[in-house]
């Protein structure tokens, strides 16, 4: 008789880290930290190697680790789990993928927001410029600022024909990374969602254009496909140390956690309040070491659920609700505040028929959160590259202070949070009196107050405080 024995994901947390070795920085991550004043502190280092190496030798197989929670996710029975906890180097088991699963398993995953159009309907030049030109972005692409300078991560679930298609210039995706246990290639068939995410930024072609095509970045890939369980969120947290370590700027993620497949779903009430999960946790953490990470509120609006997931209820990242290029919310946009009150979404950009590349060569659009989350990461990495020597929080502040709403935020039914950002709005705001210089693709740029009035000199272009160029 063949005995089966069902192996579960768990995720192990420790009592220390009885050796240091050396922070898991790279050089950038190292000086981007000097620039803003960022020490190091005990969660830069990683995890114990003698405890790693003996949950091993017990038989359990370990995924990844997290020095930000001092733990592992690891894949063992519930024999060998029982064991483990009783290790004295060992404070907690928590058991994160049930294998035993019940059907539902792949509902969450069927939640999709309907497409707009057929895929056979052409793209025009207009289409991609007005989802930019809502919140005022092509004022910066015409000054210079699109994204030069600035290193970006994009995490989600697919990233189909992201490495073939002539939409990307691939000298300008530096690497990728796989933190699932699923079997299919990372640019293999599991779904083109991380593709049309990717095009909103990087992507140019004819009668396409992104909103930060001139930043480098990371693909990284978190969300498993046959699967909705509490493991992905720590696949989530092994992505953002991953970035972390690279010394990314901007972090997009198009993906949120509330209910899994065995039923442990998190309480609306209570654990949306940017504590109770280590994604929404780490989010934060990764926002304190200097990053800017922009989450997708949800497409639950008008849904049973209706409300946000993890980690859209970070503290100190932007989470993003979705609107048509008319400033409508859409119907299906996820909704706050936060369990502990606070706005969310703080922004909005257009998610409502936005604009995408398909992996299969053509524009199309589609709806939901996932697009306007990536639209307003390519808004923060453009205003970033034209304000190099601000951080995250400055960022981050300039766009929520620059929204529509900003005055009088959505505190009625917590759709739109601040409102739509002007990105050139944040550019000029709030500038010093006198001259400031900064450099930016080699070409200097100077922001001069003459006779009251703010002027913007690029090159041989000077521009108004409107963004319009006058000389």
């Amino acid at each position: 008789m063949l005995l089966l024995i069902l192996l579960h994901a768990f995720f192990v947390s420790f009592l220390d880290k009885p050796e240091k070795t050396v922070p898991q920085l790279s050089p950038r991550a190292i000086e981007q930290r000097a620039k803003w004043g960022i020490g190091t502190d005990e969660k830069d280092y990683p995890v114990s190697a003698l405890y790693t190496d003996s949950l091993r030798r017990m038989g359990a197989t370990i995924y990844h680790s997290s020095r930000w929670f001092n733990g592992v996710t690891c894949e063992m029975d519930s024999t060998l789990a029982q064991k483990v906890a009783g290790l004295k180097f060992v404070t907690g088991v928590e058991l994160t993928r049930d294998n035993n699963r019940s059907p539902r398993s792949l509902m969450p995953k069927l939640r999709r927001v309907p497409k707009c159009v057929s895929a056979e309907e052409a793209i025009k030049a207009a289409d991609t410029d007005a989802q930019l030109e809502l919140f005022n972005l092509l004022k910066l692409h015409e000054a210079g600022y699109e994204g030069q300078g600035i290193l970006m991560t994009v995490c989600d679930g697919g990233f189909q024909k992201a490495n073939t298609l002539s939409v990307f210039r691939q000298t300008q995706e530096l690497g990728h990374f796989d933190f699932t246990d699923d079997t299919d290639g990372f640019y293999g068939s599991t779904g083109g969602h991380g593709t049309k995410c990717l095009s909103v930024i990087s992507g140019i072609e004819t009668d396409f254009y992104g909103a930060a095509t001139q930043s480098d970045y990371y693909l990284m890939r978190s969300e498993e496909n046959n699967t909705e369980s509490r493991k992905e969120m720590d696949n989530l947290v092994a992505a953002l140390e991953k970035a972390d370590s690279l010394g990314v700027n901007v972090f997009s993620v198009s993906l949120g956690y509330a209910q899994f497949d065995d039923y442990r779903d998190l309480d609306k009430t209570k654990d949306l309040d940017g504590k109770s999960t280590r994604c929404s946790r780490a989010a934060t953490i990764a926002a304190r070491k200097g990053m800017l990470v922009c989450v997708a509120a949800g497409n639950e609006g008008d849904d049973a659920w209706g409300t946000l997931g993890a980690p859209a209820d970070a503290d100190s990242v932007l989470t993003v609700g979705a609107v048509n290029v008319n400033g409508k919310i859409g119907s299906f946009s996820s909704y706050g505040p936060s369990s502990d009150g606070r706005i969310k979404p703080e922004v909005c950009a257009v998610g409502v028929n936005t604009w995408v590349w398909s992996p299969f060569g053509f524009g199309t659009n589609d709806n939901g959160t996932s697009f306007a989350t990536p639209l307003l990461a390519g808004l923060a990495s453009a205003l970033w590259s034209a304000l190099p020597d601000e951080n995250a929080m400055q960022i981050r502040e300039r766009i929520i202070r620059s929204s529509t709403r900003y005055m009088s935020p959505d505190t009625n039914n917590y759709k739109y949070g601040y409102g739509i950002p002007d990105a050139w709005k944040a550019y000029t705001m709030e500038l010093p009196q006198g001259v400031e210089s900064v450099q930016t693709s080699e070409i200097r740029v100077q922001k001069v107050l003459r006779d009251g009035q703010m002027l913007i000199i690029r090159g041989d272009a000077v521009y108004n405080a409107a963004g319009q160029r006058i000389e």
